[in-house]
């Protein structure tokens, strides 16, 4: 029996695939390659040492997916296909809707007609939107400020109808920051196509933009940026291995923070970006974003009990393995004409 692992050539997705293969299960990955490298899961494939099936579908295509779950002998779901930008997502609404949402249901249909009882799927700290109180625990009242973190609690509701009319059983894994890469540098994020702070700094180090921007100088935090909670992609990989197991030992459906319980400035990680990179880049403060809070970071005491889950990575050694990954890797999986590189042609 193998698990079905959407978007799996993706940032989060590739390095789940990794940890799953190392932990000797059988994958059947699907990604459209819309926003992933293809290249990812070569490298997968050569690191793990171990085969896996890939399918470039994607996940509406009803016929296609009930084929994969035929042929693969799909026992378990990781769904991490979507997109993820928020800032986006205010200028590009329906396309957020429609692929993270619409999707998501054509793909849980499938589930409930092939009868795959687990999922577990890939949920965003967004669903809170500005916390009332800090930490934010799972508890807190949702009300997301924009349509991705909207999509992302429309799916959770989802589930939690599966689950009372079809039997699912799910774990929502709500992310904090994602950043990081492989300690060895041979996956990580393609900063040329995401907008996060750590890519941006790494692009601002590399000579890629002019300058990094931050967006908010006057927050009432200790420097008057913004805080956020950074999380090493490999410390999330790790969380949904044990969430599959918590699912296959018969756990309970939960939704659960995935974050250090740590905040840092947008300031911090400057400092520390070019404290690794040895590169003093420009800094341009302007004006803040608007729904953007002041400080969001997990309270994370549900993971520790629930999948036994704790963050092993700093926001040093974060910065670190991507600043390896994005000073050998300056065009993501690409080379200078365009072509990916290293085991692209082995």
């Amino acid at each position: 029996m193998s698990i079905l692992v959407t978007g799996g050539a993706g940032y989060i997705g590739s390095h789940t695939c990794l940890e799953l293969l190392r932990a000797g299960h059988d994958l059947v990955v699907v990604d459209n390659l819309c926003n992933s490298h293809a290249e990812a899961l070569t490298r997968v494939r050569a690191l793990s040492g171990r085969d896996f099936v890939f399918h470039r579908e994607d996940i509406r295509d009803a016929g296609a997916m009930a084929r994969i779950f035929s042929a693969g002998r799909i026992e378990s779901v990781i769904h991490f296909a979507g997109y993820k930008a928020a800032g986006e997502s205010m200028e590009l609404p329906q396309r957020y809707f429609d692929n993270n949402v619409a999707r998501s249901a054509a793909l849980l249909e499938v589930l409930a007609d092939t009868g795959v009882t687990r999922f577990v799927f890939s949920s965003s700290c967004s669903v809170y939107g500005s916390p009332r109180e800090l930490p934010v625990g799972e508890d807190h009242p949702t009300a997301p400020e924009s349509p991705y973190g909207a999509s992302k609690l429309m799916v959770e509701q989802m589930l939690q109808w599966y689950g009372a009319c079809r039997g699912l059983g799910w774990i929502a894994l709500r992310y904090f920051n994602a950043a990081g890469a492989a300690a060895d540098a041979t996956i990580g994020e393609d900063s040329s196509i995401s907008l996060n702070l750590i890519p941006l700094a790494l692009r601002a180090a590399l000579g890629q933009i002019p300058e990094l921007r931050v967006f908010g100088s006057d927050y009432p935090t200790p420097d008057g940026t913004a805080i956020r909670d950074y999380v090493h992609v490999v410390d999330l990989s790790d969380a949904h291995v044990r969430a599959l197991q918590v699912l296959r030992d018969g756990g309970p459906s939960s939704v659960i923070n995935l974050g250090t319980g740590q905040g840092s400035s947008v300031l911090d990680v400057v400092a520390v970006t070019k404290r690794a990179s040895g590169v003093d880049f420009p800094v341009d403060l302007v004006a803040r974003r608007p729904g953007d809070p002041v400080a969001v970071y997990a309270d994370n005491r549900r993971a520790a009990q629930v999948l036994g889950w704790r963050p092993a990575y700093s926001l040093d050694e974060i910065v670190e393995t991507a600043w390896r990954w994005s000073s050998t890797h300056p065009r993501g999986y690409a080379t200078e004409d365009g072509e990916v590189s290293w085991l692209a042609s082995s």
